[in-house]
């Protein structure tokens, strides 16, 4: 075998990417206590040092943990500072490099951004976001002060600030949230030996640059030329004669969802976004739709636990509690409801104490099997899979899985109940409202995220907390309800 081929592969799994990150990590938070166990004791000497804060000892730590910042991605710094507790966060933060704030401030998740830009004033947030592309720019922009937007506008320029203008007039969920503003197109009548010598004059080319786009003099799109098509072909052909249709265009005001599943089907790397007249206005890259595929991900997560917005895992305890109270009141209102459904059979369960023990197994299998559903139809639902014409297939459907799920592990846990009760009757309820019940999700689980789409409503935000509330409601009252009429007649 070849000696090259016998070297370990030079590409980084994603557990290596892991593994670097939180050694990267390790490695900050220890020289931060290096440091400050250094300096307090050097404070301690003071009265025997000329000047304890240059301590040779102590700037050295400093400068070690200065380098180790410098030698890092933007957006593992982000990450470390997520991880840090404020109080090193900000000591970590004022050691980064000035010209680095703005693409960290960028990779750092909303709420430990607003803990950041709280620590910095005004010039420090203008000089930061200076740095900063323009569709960069319309992403921190609603963090930043009005002030500051203000002051970065005024020193744009008269293209840029009409980017910027256009960029930060989309919702978060468009395709002109997402987009780029830097691109290469040439036009359709020079050859590909011009189209090479114009690439050469960039410095660098923008990132994810997959495709050259073709335009007229009115910058409307004619087509796309791939770059290792400019590559093997002939330099004296026509960009006319290589270009080809693009694979799938955007406009600004299309959902950023459709964006994402374009890209996930055709396997892209870049994309044109054009307005109503065919004009090429920007480009979609992977790298922004793998970001927000992230934090929608992220976003569902969330709202799936109830959690209103981002929260900084450091963050001070009244503002987590705004954060959580909402969902958590509503959930404490339909435990109460439930409750008064299992009081309404208090002399049942006094009759057959094993009732009270039992009913908690209906009402937990008909929520986790709720969950499967209303987590199945709220996914389609985001992906564009379904709509509200599909309700009455979508409900049949899972009806008909319930029922058969049912029926198998509500008689196997029936029957191992009756012969431990020796009650095969009891065993017999157990096995009804089992079913009963798993059709009642099966239900929910399509009504809800449904009902909540068809009210323009995120389908999952919440969903499961009502969900829960049905199926322990129906869970208590089917299955004591049944047992009252059956065993305690």
């Amino acid at each position: 075998m070849p000696e090259a081929l016998e070297k370990e592969s030079p590409v980084a799994s994603s557990a290596s990417v892991d593994d670097a990150l939180s050694e990267a990590l390790a490695d900050v938070v220890l020289l931060v206590r290096q440091y400050r166990l250094l300096s307090g004791f050097a404070e301690s000497l003071a009265d025997t040092l000329d000047n304890p804060s240059q301590n040779p000892i102590v700037q050295g730590v400093l400068a070690n943990l200065r380098s180790t910042l410098d030698g890092l991605h933007p957006a593992d710094v982000a990450h470390i500072l997520e991880a840090l507790p404020l109080d090193e966060r900000l000591f970590v933060w004022d050691l980064v490099k000035a010209e680095r704030e703005g693409d960290i401030l960028v990779e750092t998740s909303d709420a430990v951004r607003e803990s950041l830009i709280a620590s910095m004033d005004a010039p420090e947030l203008v000089a930061a976001a200076a740095t900063l592309d323009t569709d960069e720019l319309a992403e921190l922009a609603p963090d930043l002060p009005r002030e500051v937007v203000e002051a970065v506008k005024k020193s744009l320029d008269p293209e840029e600030r009409e980017q910027l203008r256009q960029a930060m007039s989309y919702e978060e969920d468009m395709v002109g949230a997402l987009m780029d503003f830097e691109m290469v197109d040439v036009r359709p009548d020079v050859t590909l030996e011009v189209v090479m010598r114009y690439l050469r004059r960039f410095d660098e080319l923008p990132a994810n640059t997959d495709q050259v786009f073709v335009v007229d003099r009115e910058d409307k799109l004619l087509g796309v030329l791939p770059t290792n098509v400019i590559l093997v072909t002939d330099e004296d052909r026509l960009v006319s004669e290589v270009m080809t249709e693009p694979k799938i265009r955007f406009e600004p005001t299309d959902h950023a969802d459709s964006a994402a599943a374009a890209f996930e089907r055709y396997d892209l790397v870049s994309a044109p976004v054009v307005d109503a007249h065919g004009v090429l206005v920007g480009r979609v890259t992977v790298a922004e739709v793998l970001d927000f595929v992230r934090e929608s991900a992220e976003e569902d997560l969330r709202a799936q636990a109830g959690l209103r917005e981002e929260e900084d895992i450091f963050a001070s305890v009244w503002k987590s509690v705004q954060n959580r109270w909402q969902w958590l009141a509503l959930n404490l209102l339909t435990a109460f409801v439930a409750s008064r459904a299992t009081d309404l059979f208090q002399g049942s369960i006094a009759k057959l104490a094993v009732l009270a023990v039992l009913q908690t197994i209906v009402a937990g299998i008909g929520g986790n099997s709720g969950n499967q559903t209303l987590t199945m139809i709220a996914r389609a639902i985001a992906l564009g899979q379904v709509g509200t014409e599909h309700f009455r297939r979508l409900v049949n459907k899972e009806m008909a899985v319930a029922g058969i799920n049912g029926l198998i592990f509500g008689g196997a846990i029936g029957l191992v109940i009756g012969l431990m009760e020796q009650n095969l009757l009891l065993g017999f309820v157990l096995t009804l409202a089992m079913t009963l019940n798993l059709l009642l999700a099966a239900v929910m689980g399509v009504v809800i995220p449904m009902w909540r789409y068809r009210r323009g409503q995120d389908p999952a935000a919440g969903s499961s907390v009502l969900l829960t509330a049905v199926t322990d409601t129906g869970g208590f009252f089917i299955f004591l309800g049944l047992a009252t009429l059956i065993l305690l007649r």
